[in-house]
């Protein structure tokens, strides 16, 4: 649909007949029965004054302001959607994968903490998926939606730089925050995978109706969950077969990741110690989520005025080229003539 500037310009348009009006030859010639019928002449004249009309026409339409609104157009790409869920706790400004404790003072290692290692990968994630729609979501007391589902890369990637500022709160609330992630696609249509990256070091000990709302919530929505556990203790894992230590069982993490396997939803767990397995991770995820994916694109207000202008130019050109030409041709004539 076109849209216009200035639509009241377009009432001056019965001025493209302002050509179709004029008779020079009355000027110059006694009586119009003296010259001769030459077809060709008389379709040069009726071309010229359509180009004089459709010249008018085309500056009137360009003055107008022609556009096409802002639109949204839906394309098929691959991807996925995805609903990050960082964990903004007080342990996360801890140091990242902590060295043993026989590591000499004037041995090198990473001083970076868990909240600024987590916002790199995850930029670095956003950037090689050009196609896939963010929404980002920090919790630790509660839960905060920072930004909703959106295809604005600028937008997401600025976001995720600003989460990792400030400091983190004492506790985890793990249920608000992965309510609140699938409550996102709530109305949505179904345009293709829908994930849900949860990037914790801690975990949580949910009650009955708790798993119950979650449980339901995931499978209604029909969403995968992913979990990026950043271990905080040296040697805990969250595979209880591969670890005898009886300490271990009743922590949270091991609890919601059982949790988390009775799931009918997929849902798939990495263990990141080190910088190399936060990337594994990450490489992992990305290798997995390319779907075919139906993507809404914002096409932005684009003018037509220059289509019009280039026409008009064109048509100008043309008859100031027949107007030399015949100048010429009957300069030409005259000198003739006098010799």
């Amino acid at each position: 649909m076109l849209g216009w500037e200035i639509p009241g310009l377009l009432w001056l348009l019965p001025l493209a007949l302002l050509p179709w009006l004029s008779h020079n030859t009355d000027k110059t010639v006694a009586w119009q029965a003296m010259l001769p019928h030459d077809r060709l002449s008389t379709l040069l004249t009726l071309l010229f004054k359509l180009l004089g009309s459709l010249a008018i026409a085309s500056l009137l339409l360009s003055l107008a302001g022609p556009y096409i609104p802002e639109r949204l157009v839906e394309r098929n790409r691959q991807g996925a959607e995805f609903v990050i869920l960082l964990d903004r706790s007080r342990s996360m400004d801890d140091i990242f994968a902590r060295p043993p404790r026989n590591t000499l003072p004037r041995q090198r290692f990473s001083t970076r903490s868990k909240r600024t290692v987590s916002g790199d990968y995850l930029l670095e994630f956003v950037k090689r998926r050009p196609d896939d729609r963010f929404g980002y979501i920090l919790f630790s007391t509660s839960a905060t939606e920072i930004l909703p589902l959106s295809y604005n890369r600028e937008a997401i990637l600025a976001t995720i730089e600003a989460g990792a500022l400030g400091k983190g709160l004492s506790k985890t609330d793990i249920f608000q925050a992965l309510r609140q992630a699938a409550e996102m696609f709530e109305g949505e249509a179904y345009r293709g995978s829908r994930n849900i990256l949860l990037i914790s070091d801690g975990g949580e000990i949910l009650d009955a109706d708790e798993k119950s709302q979650v449980q339901a919530l995931l499978a209604e929505m029909r969403i995968n969950l992913y979990w990026i556990y950043l271990r905080s203790m040296r040697g805990m894992t969250l595979d209880e077969q591969a670890d005898d230590n009886l300490l271990w069982l009743d922590m949270p993490e091991r609890k919601l990741h059982r949790f988390f396997k009775q799931l009918t939803t997929p849902y798939q767990a990495f263990e990141a110690g080190s910088l190399k397995e936060f990337a594994a991770a990450i490489d992992e995820i990305d290798r997995q989520q390319y779907q075919p994916l139906i993507i809404e694109e914002r096409l932005p207000k684009q003018s037509r005025a220059d289509v019009l202008l280039y026409l008009a130019l064109l048509c100008c050109g043309v008859l100031a080229f027949a107007r030399l030409y015949t100048r010429w041709g009957v300069e030409k004539a005259f000198d003739k003539h006098s010799d």
